[in-house]
C-alpha cells in the first residue's frame, strides 16, 4: 500500500485562512491551549503519584490500583474522536472550555473519595481531561500555517510534561499538609491536591474563553459526518493509531507505573521517585518540538524509523531480568555464570532516552496527520489519539498481569518492546511494498513526493 500525502488539496471554504497576517490570534490560541493542555494532563495522571499514598490509606492491591490508573486512561481515550470533530465544527474555544469546566467537578470530588469503588468511578471520569488532546490539535491545526504545523502540534503535544507537575509538587504538598484540615471540610494530605487542581481548572477555563479571539475558526461547519469520518476507513490511519499506541499510550502507562516502579525495585522514596519519573517525562514531552520540527525538515518516516530504532534498543536492555544462569554439574556442584544487574543510575539513563525517543516520535507520529488529510485533522488525529490513549488504558493491567505471571518486574518492558517490533515491521512493510510496487525513485520521496506520482 502506497502510502504519501496528496500533491495538493483543494480549497475548504471553511478553512483556515493561509497568511499569518490573517490569524492575528493564531499565537494566543497555541499558548493558552498548551498550558491548559499542561494543567490536563497533569490532572488526567495524578493518580501516578496519589496511588501510592491511596493504596496505603485503602488498603489496595497492585492490581487494583492499576485498574484506577487504567480507568483515568480508558475514558481519556474513549472521546477523542468526537472531541476532535466537535473542535472542528464548534472551535476549539467552546470544546477546550468546556473539557476544562466538566473535569473540575470530579477532580474536587476525589478529596472526598471514601472507598475504592468512589475512586474507580472518579478516575473515570477525570479521564475526560485526556480528551483535550484532540480537541487542542484540531484547533491548533485550523489557527497555524500548515508549513509550521510539525512545530507548533509539537509545541502544543509537549503539554504531556503535565505529567511531571504532579511528581514535583505532590510529594512535598502531601508530606507538608498532612493531618491538616482547611475550611473545615478539606483535608490536607494527598487528599489537597486534586482540591487544588480542581480551583486551577476553573480558572484556566476562564483564561481560554476570555483570552482567545471570539470569533474562532471552524474548518468542519457545514461539512457533512459522512464525510469527516470518511478517512478513517483507509488502514494508514489504524497503522499511524499503532504507532502512537507505542509512542503515546505506552508513554502515558510508563509515567503512572514508574514510580512504584522505583519504589518497589529500587527501594527508594515517593519522592525520589517522582523525580526519576521526571527524568522520563521531561524528555518525552519537551522533544515533542523537536521531533515536530525534524519532521518537518527530514520527514515523519524517517523520524519515526530513529524512533523506534531507540526504543527497540533501550527497552531491549531494560527488559532483561536481573540474575544469573545456574549450571548443574554431574558430580552435584553448582555454579553461577552470565552474572547481570542493571542499577539505578544506568536504568534511569536508559529510561531517559527512551523518553526521548518517544517525545520525537509522538510529534512524528501526528505529523502525518495534517499531511495526508488536511481537511480532516479532527476526525483522524481524534481517532489516532483515541486508539493510542487507549493504550494507556490497556498497558498498566498488562504490567501488573505480566509481572504476576511472570515473576518478573521487567517484564513492563519486554510488553513495550514487543509492541515496538510489530510496528516497526509493519512500517518497515508498508515502505518496503510500495517502493517495490512503484519505481526505486520513490525512495527519496517516501514523505514529499512529485505531483506527478500517481497513488497506488
Amino acid at each position: 500500500m502506497a502510502d504519501r500525502p496528496p500533491a495538493s488539496t483543494g480549497a475548504d471554504p471553511g478553512a483556515a485562512p493561509t497568511l499569518d497576517r490573517e490569524r492575528p490570534g493564531r499565537h494566543r490560541v497555541l499558548w493558552l491551549s498548551t498550558i491548559a493542555f499542561t494543567l490536563m494532563f497533569a490532572v488526567w495522571l495524578m493518580f501516578g503519584i496519589l496511588g501510592t499514598p491511596i493504596r496505603e490509606e485503602f488498603g489496595l492491591s497492585e492490581v487494583q490500583l492499576s485498574w484506577i490508573v487504567a480507568a483515568a486512561a480508558l475514558n481519556g481515550s474513549l472521546w477523542r474522536l468526537p472531541a476532535g470533530m466537535l473542535a472542528d465544527r464548534w472551535g476549539g474555544r467552546v470544546v477546550l472550555t468546556g473539557l476544562l469546566l466538566l473535569t473540575a467537578v470530579p477532580t474536587y470530588l476525589v478529596s472526598q473519595a471514601s472507598s475504592y469503588a468512589v475512586l474507580l468511578v472518579l478516575a473515570f471520569l477525570i479521564g475526560f481531561a485526556g480528551n483535550a488532546f484532540s480537541a487542542g490539535i484540531a484547533w491548533n491545526s485550523a489557527w497555524q500555517p500548515r508549513e509550521h504545523q510539525g512545530f507548533a502540534l509539537g509545541l502544543f503535544g509537549a503539554g504531556n510534561v503535565g505529567a511531571s507537575v504532579t511528581k514535583f509538587i505532590g510529594p512535598p504538598l502531601i508530606a507538608g499538609t498532612a493531618g491538616a484540615t482547611y475550611f473545615g471540610v478539606i483535608d490536607g494530605g494527598w487528599r489537597l491536591v486534586p482540591v487544588v487542581y480542581a480551583a486551577l481548572l476553573v480558572v484556566m477555563a476562564a483564561a481560554v474563553w476570555f483570552g482567545t479571539p471570539r470569533h474562532d475558526l471552524k474548518p468542519g461547519t457545514g461539512v457533512p459526518f459522512a464525510r469527516q469520518v470518511a478517512p478513517l476507513r483507509q488502514m494508514r490511519v489504524w497503522r499511524f493509531s499503532l504507532y502512537y499506541v507505542a509512542v503515546f499510550g505506552a508513554y502515558v502507562a510508563l509515567a503512572a507505573w514508574l514510580p512504584v516502579y522505583y519504589m518497589d525495585n529500587f527501594d527508594v522514596s515517593l519522592q525520589t521517585a517522582a523525580l526519576l519519573t521526571a527524568t522520563y517525562i521531561f524528555p518525552a514531552s519537551l522533544l515533542r518540538p523537536l521531533g515536530g520540527s525534524l519532521s518537518d525538515r527530514f520527514g515523519a518516516r524517517r523520524v519515526m524509523y530513529w524512533t523506534f530504532g531507540a526504543m527497540l534498543l533501550t527497552s531491549g536492555i531494560l527488559m532483561m531480568p536481573n540474575g544469573h544462569i545456574t549450571i548443574v554439574h554431574a558430580d552435584g556442584r553448582e555454579t553461577e555464570h552470565l552474572a547481570y544487574t542493571l542499577g539505578l543510575v544506568p536504568f534511569v539513563v536508559l529510561v531517559f532516552v527512551l523518553g526521548c525517543a518517544m517525545g520525537v516520535g509522538k510529534a512524528a507520529v501526528f505529523k502525518h496527520i495534517p499531511e495526508y488529510f488536511p481537511d480532516n485533522v479532527g476526525a483522524v488525529g481524534g481517532l489516532v489519539g483515541m486508539l493510542g490513549g487507549l493504550g494507556g488504558f490497556a498497558l498498566p493491567p498488562l504490567f501488573a498481569y505480566t509481572k504476576a505471571w511472570s515473576g518478573f518486574p521487567t517484564s513492563t518492558f519486554a510488553v513495550l518492546f514487543v509492541l515496538t517490533v510489530v510496528c516497526a515491521v509493519w512500517m518497515h512493510w508498508t515502505v518496503v511494498h510500495m517502493l517495490h510496487r512503484e519505481s526505486p525513485q520513490l525512495a527519496g520521496h517516501l514523505d514529499h513526493p512529485t505531483p506527478e506520482e500517481a497513488p497506488a
